[in-house]
């Protein structure tokens, strides 16, 4: 069949992938200088051409609003300045938002991507001000007001029969008029780690309480396999999308299940954690892949690989299940070498890129992965050695004269107009903990949110 020289191909990469070569420390700083450069020619490129607006078009060089019209990318890199020790532009970005953002702005949202990407953006930053991780003079509290300010105004999404919130609000107005009342299992599921800081911070309960209502009604809505579907009626309760994996529209949940087990120290969350934990890996996977199954019969959906589920050895990292996670990690990686990159989806079957989902957008989750791996598995440094790989493969095929371009189309490298917000905020951030084996993250207790923003624990 057409197919056999992809399981070929799988067949001689997995009897060649073993422990890799040791990277001196010349080599990391090597990588991690490039990481540096990369950041640096991403964030200057935003700068120069883009900002105010939320994120920079690197073909055309210049800006356009998308998730938040707020400066998206400014915040999204607040943190991985701290990383990356520049002192001096994090507290200059801190005191231009203290003085110039305002939410009161008639724009529809989405609740999943401003909770994460402002809301923990926002947060991540005042903690680490407060932790004195950072240092800003005369700091006033400006990020958590304006935090409190976001996160009231997300708040009116959650006025639903379910508690499930709507996936989009208008900043000024509430919910928008003929809003869809269908939304991804991982907006509902994405929530607590954010808003229960929140509460705790200002001391207003009401956003820790709403988000684990919309979290625990969809888990009270799981099937018999514990298993969750992918899309969900916010009036009613009723699947529309009964498709249950790891990967786009549900990843998200699971991952904030643990988290916040962890972050908040909470038996309830990690028990619930260790049923789906365990649900998915008897019901959603097959050697060291993962495919969709229908949530309530348990057959097959869809044999495709779906490049969000390349966080999944992270989180098994987190949970302590290091030999699977080492398994499922290499796996992906022989994916990223025989697509070039990971394309959003690919069918196992055939080892070709969906049609209409070859794109790779600059995506963080395979090498947040390898940095959890290479921590919990210190010498053994195939994921320093994977890491470089894909480092070569962004400047190669992604850097522009104007930041770095996602790729259009896996199979013939074309580059699209965007530069995600999250390039900054996660892929440069991991890939330069990665070879970074001094930074002070490795020294702190912290928990990186689904946007990758760093929450120390002792600030829980």
């Amino acid at each position: 069949g057409n197919f056999l020289p992809w399981i070929c191909f799988i067949l001689v990469l997995i009897c060649t992938f073993h422990q890799g070569c040791g990277m001196s420390r010349d080599e990391r700083r090597y990588w991690r200088d490039q990481v540096k450069d990369m950041f640096y020619h991403g964030y200057n490129s935003y700068m120069d051409h883009a900002f105010p607006l939320d994120e920079l078009r690197p073909l055309t060089c210049d800006g356009v609003n998308t998730w938040a019209n707020n400066s998206l990318t400014l915040i999204d890199s607040l943190d991985t300045l701290l990383v990356l020790g520049n002192h001096t532009e994090f507290e200059r970005v801190v005191n231009w938002i203290g003085k110039n953002f305002n939410f009161e702005k008639d724009v529809n949202v989405s609740v999943f991507e401003v909770n994460i990407r402002v809301l923990g953006g926002l947060l991540s930053a005042h903690l680490l001000i407060e932790e004195g991780i950072a240092k800003v003079d005369q700091y006033d509290g400006s990020l958590l007001r304006l935090s409190l300010d976001l996160g009231k105004r997300l708040l009116r999404g959650f006025e639903t029969p379910t508690d499930i919130p709507y996936g989009t609000v208008n900043l000024k107005s509430g919910i928008p008029p003929n809003e869809i009342d269908i939304t991804c299992t991982a907006t509902a599921g994405t929530l607590y780690l954010e808003f229960a800081v929140l509460s705790r911070l200002t001391g207003d309960d009401s956003f820790e309480k709403a988000a684990k209502r919309a979290a625990l009604s969809v888990w009270s809505k799981r099937s018999n396999h514990d298993l969750v579907g992918d899309h969900i009626n916010i009036t009613d309760g009723s699947w529309k999308g009964g498709s249950s994996g790891i990967g786009g529209s549900i990843d998200s949940f699971y991952e904030y299940l643990l988290k916040s087990a962890i972050f908040f120290n909470d038996d309830e969350w990690y028990r619930i954690f260790q049923t789906a934990y365990r649900a998915a890996e008897t019901k959603l996977r097959i050697g060291h892949l993962y495919i969709e199954v229908d949530m309530f019969t348990n057959r097959y959906s869809s044999v495709d690989f779906n490049s969000l589920q390349a966080f999944w050895p992270g989180l098994q990292v987190l949970y302590g299940d290091i030999t699977n996670a080492i398994s499922v990690a290499r796996t992906f990686f022989i994916i990223w070498k025989q697509q070039g990159f990971l394309p959003e989806r690919m069918n196992l079957l055939t080892g070709r890129a969906g049609e209409r989902h070859s794109s790779w957008p600059l995506r963080p989750e395979l090498v947040e992965s390898f940095y959890y791996l290479s921590r919990a598995t210190p010498f053994d440094h195939q994921w320093l050695n994977y890491g470089a790989e894909i480092v070569q493969s962004i400047q190669k095929h992604c850097k522009t004269e104007c930041g770095y371009a996602g790729i259009k189309n896996v199979e013939d490298v074309s580059k699209s107009n965007s530069m995600e917000s999250f390039f900054l905020a996660e892929t440069t951030k991991y890939l330069y903990l990665l070879f970074d084996d001094e930074n002070w993250v490795d020294k702190e207790n912290v928990i990186f949110n689904t946007e990758a923003h760093i929450f120390p624990l002792n600030k829980r």
